[in-house]
């Protein structure tokens, strides 16, 4: 399970103690577009924000100018559709660009492995989601939930782009004037424990 730290918030903390600045806000969620060329990033929030029990359900999404300071922005952050892989309801959670909502899709799982961290050899090096057209079944991994999952759609989801069975990556952001990013955070692809 991936622990947050406030760590980043510190210097803003310090900024405001010795000039008297205002502090921002920070907002935090799962990315479902990024525009590099126009540097916007759009996530939906998640709103319960408990370590390891997150909630993406909070509508509309929210888009952000990225940071103007390279140095303020982390690993450039992966779109993915996906907000809510369920097992036990078999069903997966989608934002659905053609509504600007939630879909939820119903599943038939086929196959189910659980406690697969991401060194495991049956997801290291390898790139998901595997959709296989002919078997009619997609493979998804989950690194949260270290869960590797193969299941079945209706025919209808097929042909939906793979993005949509992905997780993007989940930033933190720290802006004061809304819409536009003082520093960004992808917390997925960042260690924070590295040296």
């Amino acid at each position: 399970m991936r622990k947050r730290t406030y760590w980043w918030l510190l210097p803003a903390l310090l900024l405001i103690l010795v000039c008297g600045c205002e502090l921002g806000q920070v907002d935090q969620g799962r990315v479902i577009a990024f525009d590099p060329q126009k540097g916007i990033v759009t996530l939906i929030q998640d709103k319960r924000a408990e370590p390891g029990n997150p909630d993406y359900n909070t509508l509309p999404p929210h888009t952000y100018k990225i940071p103007d300071d390279p140095a303020e922005m982390g690993p450039v952050p992966v779109a993915g559709k996906r907000l809510k892989l369920d097992v036990q309801a078999k069903e997966i959670v989608i934002f659905d660009d053609a509504t600007q909502n939630f879909k939820t899709i119903p599943f038939t799982i086929i196959d189910m492995r659980t406690g697969i961290g991401r060194d495991h050899p049956l997801v290291k090096g390898k790139t998901f989601p595997i959709i296989d057209r002919e078997k009619k079944t997609i493979t998804e991994y989950s690194s949260r939930q270290r869960l590797l999952i193969t299941f079945t759609v209706a025919d209808e989801y097929f042909n939906l782009p793979p993005e949509t069975w992905e997780a993007g990556d989940e930033v933190r952001i720290y802006y004061k004037e809304p819409g536009k990013a003082l520093r960004l955070m992808n917390i997925t692809r960042t260690d924070i424990y590295k040296k």
